[in-house]
């Protein structure tokens, strides 16, 4: 390890830890979810109606907002993803100089400040040589760490520094012992704190994704998921912790069909078919943020409870773990030697492989049309409002 860090001493090393962001004030709310919905991997136009894109957004975050807001008002007022992600951030900084490397870390969010292009314009400033990417999502979707590389990739096209710069990107590290490991940590201190630790069912709960990104498009995201879970159950194995345990999909929205199961659903058939002990594994993420601490900790919680279930327990986010960090660390210490220059890199072509009519029939009315109707209940609720 120390050998191959040394190669690196004369270099200007950077890491661009990619994140989703989050509104730290209830004001940067609707703004905030404008530039998610206005993203076009989140809803996945062709490119024929393309147009749509900001208008959709402007009143999909309109109507989502109120919502929203008061889910971030319950826990504290705004969003912790930048807190934590900029302790991630330095507790990586000082992991990676114990093993001997020097580096620039640089947060990118995706969708609120600190955006990924002042990121990217902060390393083109500190002239670095050689950079890692390292998205804070284990499992790569083309909803998460597809869309900021694809920031990156745009700006690649464009600026004659980085089409040159040696770049290592990170797509996905579910796989890594390390995180595998310190996920069934976590598992074990959770579960010792029941009093029947061997009865309690491991509930993973994954955030889901439209099933046409994993059908139409071909994302990997359910694929790595499941065999995520089956390497950290595995550890749990070898460990002689031989629980149940399931999968399910949290934090759909609309009417279209997103991975399934999901999570609301299995909670009631769970507390029905006689589970009393549940421990809820929030295994999409690595910092807490909306979707644990409202979703999973207040909604869901509150749902197992009136399904049935009776001792409830909930793993946190791995944060700034040590083993966790260390094992990040040692990711992009190994990563440093495929780094090349994007720009010799061929393009994707993501739309040229689908006929067109297939492509406008399932994505089209399954996603422009959908996500027009995501809140059709307050819509129409808006409407005739307006009637009487």
């Amino acid at each position: 390890m120390l050998s191959r860090c040394n190669c690196f001493a004369e270099e200007k090393i950077g890491v661009l830890l990619l994140n989703l962001g989050g509104p730290e004030t209830l004001d940067d709310v609707q703004p905030f979810l404008f530039n998610l919905f206005a993203d076009p991997d989140i809803i996945r136009l062709p490119r024929l109606f393309r147009f749509l894109q900001r208008p959709l957004a402007k009143l999909i975050s309109t109507f989502r907002a109120p919502k929203s807001k008061e889910g971030y008002a319950s826990i504290g007022g705004g969003s912790p993803l930048r807190k934590i992600t900029d302790e991630q951030a330095n507790a990586l900084k000082i992991a990676l100089e114990k093993k001997k490397l020097n580096a620039n870390i640089y947060v990118g969010m995706r969708y609120w400040y600190p955006f990924t292009e002042e990121a990217i314009d902060q390393i083109k400033k500190d002239n670095i040589s050689k950079l890692v990417v390292l998205p804070l999502y284990p499992q790569y979707s083309i909803s998460t760490s597809g869309s900021s590389i694809r920031v990156l990739q745009n700006v690649v096209k464009e600026d004659s520094y980085f089409s040159g710069l040696p770049i290592s990107i990170i797509e996905s590290w579910y796989q890594r012992d390390g995180y595998v490991k310190s996920m069934a940590d976590l598992i074990e201190k959770e579960l010792s704190a029941f009093s029947n630790p061997e009865e309690v069912m491991i509930f993973f709960s994954a955030h889901g994704v439209p099933l046409t990104y994993v059908q139409d498009a071909g994302d990997p995201y359910r694929d790595q998921m499941e065999d995520c879970i089956s390497l950290i159950m595995g550890e749990l194995r070898s460990r002689g912790i031989l629980n149940g345990h399931t999968l399910a999909y949290q934090s759909r929205v609309g009417p279209v069909q997103w991975l399934k199961p999901y999570t609301d659903e299995v909670l009631v058939e769970l507390g029905q078919n006689g589970v009393k002990s549940l421990l809820a594994v929030p295994v999409s993420f690595v910092s807490e943020h909306i979707e644990t601490l409202e979703e999973i900790d207040m909604e869901y919680k509150e749902l197992a409870l009136e399904s049935g279930i009776e001792n409830w327990g909930r793993v946190p986010a791995l944060g700034c773990t040590s083993t966790f960090i260390s094992d990040l660390a040692d990711a992009v210490v190994e990563a440093l030697p495929s780094a090349s220059a994007l720009g010799t890199r061929k393009p994707e072509d993501t739309d040229s492989s689908m006929d067109l009519m297939h492509y406008l029939t399932k994505m089209f009315f399954g996603s422009i049309l959908a996500f027009i109707l995501l809140l059709s209940p307050r819509l129409v609720s808006a409407f005739r409002n307006t009637m009487l």
